[in-house]
């Protein structure tokens, strides 16, 4: 008794250039998720009145830290990589005097093939003002 095989030989290599073919297309994708997150995180008790013209926009600073994982495991996790990123923002910004740091954003990106690789990058920026009077 024989097995009949319903593929010919040409279709049997069309559908495996074909899976090759796709295979090949979803690997070389670029997969990655991003957000951006606008948070007060400073928690000063200073109180600033800026309902008039007492300041000048000086600079944008901005920070980040990056992070790779292999099979879910490595570096550090979400909140130190946040702080990596701040603090480089902070060194930055030069604060001296009568200057703040205003508009503060927090912007994530995942990328990589999860859960074989995957980079996780976290910047924050803002921006420098300087009080005039």
């Amino acid at each position: 008794m024989s097995i009949i095989n319903p593929l010919n030989n040409t279709e049997m290599k069309k559908l495996l250039f074909y899976s090759i073919a796709f295979t090949l297309l979803l690997s070389a994708s670029s997969c990655g998720v991003s957000g951006a997150y606008i948070i007060n995180h400073n928690q000063n008790a200073t109180q600033v009145n800026l309902s008039s013209n007492n300041y000048q926009v000086i600079n944008k600073v901005s920070g980040s830290a990056e992070v790779q994982y292999v099979f879910i495991f490595g570096g550090m996790n979400k909140k130190q990589l946040y702080e990596n990123a701040y603090s480089k923002m902070i060194d930055k910004a030069n604060l001296s005097g009568a200057k703040a740091l205003i508009n503060v954003v927090t912007e994530e990106h995942i990328g990589g093939v999860p859960p074989f690789y995957y980079e996780r990058t976290i910047s924050v920026s803002a921006h420098v003002i300087e009080f005039t009077r």
